[in-house]
């Protein structure tokens, strides 16, 4: 989401390539079976997720066959949006003042993504969002398997100078679209995400 550019706690700090690229390999196993994976990512007021709420969320569901649906919702937080969350994704009090709140978006994001296997960028920062948000109103967290393309971007291109989405985007020639909007941010994941599993060294028929 936004507010995880605002901080990139993964965006260039120092790394080694420590994930193993086996968890790649059974991604791409999972995908050429025709597992249902769900990209997805939010836009948020702020940095904390206890205090700050939903913005936006956006969703792409695919399998190998390509994309199956897509969602967005903008969702009216019913509180203020910061100067810097606005400022990165553009997003305005007008943009959202009508729009459901997070009690009338949740049942039906969690319709769309069923038991998929999620993907998101930074994915720690939007599971605790969406998982912040079901407690709030009375859900159970997220259950799903959850993927996240910082880390399967470093287990197959170890060499590159920095992770964050924009980065990536441009690195791989992906139409970032609107970027730090959320629906975009999503389809880019999965852009990525696909990317890592095809193309991680030796095409992930090695074992390391």
């Amino acid at each position: 989401g936004s507010a995880a550019r605002l901080k990139s706690p993964e965006s260039s700090m120092p790394h080694s390539n420590s994930r193993s690229l086996k968890k790649n390999r059974e991604l791409l196993r999972l995908y050429d079976g025709g597992a249902v994976f769900t990209a997805f990512d939010t836009e948020t007021t702020g940095l904390n997720a206890e205090k700050d709420r939903l913005l936006e969320i956006g969703a792409v569901k695919f399998t190998k066959d390509g994309v199956v649906a897509i969602y967005n919702q903008l969702i009216n937080p019913c509180c203020p949006l910061s100067p810097a969350a606005m400022a990165v994704n553009n997003i305005t009090l007008d943009m959202v003042k009508d729009c459901p709140t997070e009690d009338q978006v949740l049942p039906g994001f969690i319709d769309f993504i069923s038991d998929s296997i999620l993907v998101a960028h930074n994915s720690s920062f939007d599971v605790k969002f969406v998982n912040a948000a079901l407690g709030r109103h009375g859900h159970q967290p997220l259950n799903n398997q959850i993927e996240d393309t910082v880390k399967t971007s470093r287990a197959s291109f170890p060499e590159l100078e920095r992770y964050n989405l924009q980065f990536l985007a441009q690195h791989f020639g992906i139409n970032p679209g609107k970027a730090h909007r959320a629906t975009d941010d999503a389809r880019v994941c999965m852009e990525v995400l696909l990317r890592c599993i095809r193309q991680c060294p030796g095409s992930c028929g090695e074992e390391e």
